[in-house]
């Protein structure tokens, strides 16, 4: 299976086995995946579960090949797409069982702030739409203002979502190269994970 998957068509839901053959397995997805240390991470330690990473800037996709290539990870792909537009229409409808956000854009002028992901009802009603009942939204940033952002959208959507702990090391979890990047110049991390509770 090759490690770039290129959708059959770009405007219908796409079908499970037409990401990866065996439906039964979970399903986690990297969004913005960069050059692809926390989806090759993923895969290679959890090979029981599938992961694709969505990353829109060619070279970026090229980064994240060459590292799914060279692990040999049948159980990781790569799709060169936008993001938002991903979550919203393309993936498969209850297919999700993790859905990854870390370190995005966090479009900082004011101006800006309804370009973020988070703040979006068309982003946040695609995850309801693909997640698993159980499933889970990860978000990282070390924007503040972003972070409080998805803490106000998720508050609003309390019969939908709830907020779950997760302390640092809870499980094993492997630093994008944004994050590392971030880090080193002393900058902190924000973390928050919820579960999509289904009715």
């Amino acid at each position: 299976m090759p490690s770039l998957f290129i959708p059959p068509d770009h405007f219908r839901e796409l079908r499970h086995e037409e990401i990866f053959a065996d439906p039964s397995r979970p399903l986690e997805v990297d969004l913005g995946c960069g050059d692809g240390t926390f989806v090759a991470g993923m895969a290679a330690q959890f090979p029981e579960r599938d992961f694709l990473g969505v990353e829109r800037m060619l070279g970026r996709v090229e980064k994240t090949m060459r590292k799914i290539e060279r692990g040999q990870l049948s159980n990781a792909r790569i799709m060169r797409l936008e993001t938002a537009y991903t979550v919203a229409w393309l993936l498969p409808r209850t297919s999700v069982t993790r859905l990854h956000l870390l370190c995005p854009d966090p479009w900082p002028k004011k101006k800006h702030a309804a370009r973020r992901m988070v703040n979006q009802d068309e982003f946040l009603d695609g995850l309801t739409r693909i997640l698993i009942p159980g499933g889970e939204f990860l978000l990282k940033t070390d924007d503040a203002p972003y972070f409080e952002d998805a803490l106000a959208s998720f508050a609003t959507r309390e019969h939908q979502f709830t907020r779950l702990e997760w302390a640092e090391d809870e499980f094993f979890y492997p630093k994008t190269d944004f994050e590392k990047g971030w880090l080193n110049i002393g900058r902190s991390i924000n973390r928050a994970r919820w579960r999509y509770d289904a009715h």
